[in-house]
């Protein structure tokens, strides 16, 4: 099936400056190149590829960026080795921080030069786990700009987080302003075209002094980036999951829906036996019935059958993925009947391809499943659309 995409609904990306940059590495993105199988790529890659062309489709700020950029400007990149970029913490230069007192709202915030923080020891988010993150990235076009990707759907989510863990929140405008700085003041830390992106990491904690469990009386909402490769060591090779069926990440009621701290600190003893045993990440099953899908470790999943896609449906345990969004606004627009609904494993083991999307993973394919010692093999890489 061959359409051209039309994205409705999405937010238009973000044009954070025009500029020149000194590289003469060529232009490779790694966001839309295919591999060269002797058959038609995969759905999954057919997705990513759809996703990937809204960054094409920018769009200027309509408000002003933080710092004035010209076309004249050029951009001197760090000096580290961008063909081996992993995904881990590289230190940058500048962080945002802006902070506000319970019941207060967040004033302006500044850039300040990367470095630790300073927290009490009694600090809220130390001591009950009050903080929530968020992850989107930037890339460098080949023409030198800087795109972002949908940032007030990271600034919704957000609000809604902290609205969940008793948290004061920035506006979406100001999330997205704090953004726009950040990324501006570390600019030569964004990769070239096609060696990775700059990852984004906004933090929202309670940092005043608490004893007692209660809400904390101070609040910091802290950005700080990191250039990264890709999440996976098999890079866009397909993946291999393992199905957890006896610890869960998440409950009904709990937080699972929202990106609070505690939810990932939940899944690392499973996923470190898994990486022990030589499987990339863990899937998760809910924890009433132990039979339906919920997300792996840290992105989404989606199970495709003929021309209908399915993934488990976003009901306070699984977190409302912005790639997974677009995924279900992309995949619509090409013709496949998308289901957000209760997936079971036994659909799972019978599917025709199996695809996890998220920030830190982009969209990756899985190449195998592993459910109670019984492992079944896909082959994502070769099956083509329909």
């Amino acid at each position: 099936m061959e359409r051209s995409a039309v994205f409705g609904g999405l937010q238009p990306n973000y044009l954070l400056y025009p500029s020149r940059y000194s590289t003469s590495l060529p232009f490779s993105d790694h966001r839309t190149r295919l591999p060269n199988f002797s058959r038609p790529p995969s759905l999954s890659f057919k997705l990513q590829k759809q996703v990937s062309s809204c960054y094409s489709a920018v769009s200027p700020f309509k408000r002003g960026a933080t710092f004035s950029e010209t076309q004249s400007e050029t951009c001197e990149l760090a000096d580290i080795d961008w063909d081996d970029l992993g995904f881990a913490y590289v230190p940058t230069d500048y962080m945002y921080s802006m902070k506000c007192t319970k019941g207060g709202n967040f004033s302006k915030g500044e850039l300040q030069r990367f470095g630790n923080i300073e927290l009490s020891p009694s600090a809220g988010v130390l001591n009950y786990g009050q903080g929530l993150f968020e992850g989107l990235k930037a890339y460098r076009k080949e023409d030198g700009n800087l795109l972002l990707f949908r940032p007030e759907e990271n600034a919704m989510r957000m609000i809604m987080g902290a609205e969940r863990m008793c948290m004061p929140s920035p506006t979406v405008e100001q999330f997205v302003d704090a953004v726009k700085a950040t990324v501006l003041a570390n600019k030569r830390w964004v990769p070239p075209p096609g060696k990775g992106s700059l990852y984004i990491r906004p933090l929202l904690m309670g940092s005043g002094a608490v004893l007692g469990l209660a809400p904390s009386p101070e609040y910091t909402f802290l950005i700080y980036v990191s250039p990264v490769g890709n999440y996976f060591k098999e890079g866009v090779a397909p993946i291999h999951l393992i199905v957890e069926y006896e610890l869960h990440r998440a409950t009904p009621g709990g937080t699972g829906g929202v990106k609070t701290i505690g939810n990932y600190a939940a899944v690392l003893k499973a996923q470190s036996a898994a990486k022990a045993r030589g499987f990339s990440d863990v899937l998760y099953l809910d924890c009433v019935q132990k039979k339906y899908l919920e997300e792996v470790s840290s992105c989404n999943i989606f199970v495709v059958k003929g021309n209908t896609i399915s993934t488990p449906a976003i009901k306070g345990t699984i977190l409302p993925g912005i790639t997974r969004k677009s995924i279900i606004d992309v995949a619509r627009s090409q013709g496949f009947q998308v289901e957000e609904r209760l997936v079971t494993v036994d659909e799972l083991l019978d599917a025709d391809e199996v695809f996890c999307t998220g920030t830190a993973v982009v969209v990756s394919p899985v190449g195998s499943i592993t459910y109670k010692g019984k492992r079944r093999i896909l082959e994502s890489d070769l099956l083509s659309i329909r």
